[in-house]
């Protein structure tokens, strides 16, 4: 949270307000490039003043990022089981769960190839550390932290790079026909998975 005081996030005001922003912020995203959305266009969409925006977000960024931080959790953190071990099939719903992601993210912005590089980012970083978790918690200290990072790294980028090419070519397979003929290279090419994999 920005602003000289934090909105309780539980009262219906800030909630309605947040709202608000984030409807006025998707209406500019299917007008406009992400890069010409000033604050003053989503203000004035959403009929508040700079300075309620700016105790909500410090600017249109960090709106980006708690939109896509949001819609990760609804996509994929909420399809995979957090607690459960790295498994193929919990690789298999991480592709499954960055197509839903991809689609959504169509369907909702028309200008998408203008957020395109902040949201790859943001999807790499979050998977990268979802997976790191998982392969964490189950390898009892026994592979080096840094084989670990490694690991997360390009499984993540992985599966990204794959259900970005699977979005950008039309969604010609579905998303598990995806996982199922994508997910036996990944764990091939990665010969620790058969080390620490149930």
């Amino acid at each position: 949270m920005s602003g000289e005081f934090s909105p309780n996030p539980n009262d219906p005001r800030v909630i309605r307000t947040r709202q608000l922003i984030q409807d006025a912020f998707f209406y500019h995203l299917n007008q406009k490039d992400f890069s010409a959305i000033t604050v003053r266009d989503i203000t004035q969409r959403a009929t508040i003043n700079r300075a309620t925006f700016y105790a909500h977000f410090a600017d249109k960024y960090e709106l980006l990022e708690s939109v896509l931080s949001f819609a990760f959790e609804e996509y994929v953190l909420k399809q995979i089981d957090v607690q459960a071990h790295l498994t193929e099939e919990t690789l298999k719903q991480l592709v499954i769960s960055l197509c839903n992601y991809h689609d959504s993210s169509n369907q909702c912005i028309k200008k998408y190839e203008s957020v395109a590089p902040i949201f790859e980012e943001n999807i790499k970083a979050q998977l990268e550390k979802l997976i790191l978790e998982l392969t964490t918690s189950q390898t009892d200290g026994a592979e080096p932290p840094k084989t670990l990072a490694y690991l997360a790294t390009m499984l993540s980028w992985s599966i990204y790079g794959v259900t970005y090419r699977w979005n950008l070519e039309e969604r010609q397979e579905s998303p598990v026909e995806l996982a199922e003929r994508v997910v036996p290279f990944m764990l091939n090419g990665v010969g620790i998975l058969n080390k620490i994999m149930p």
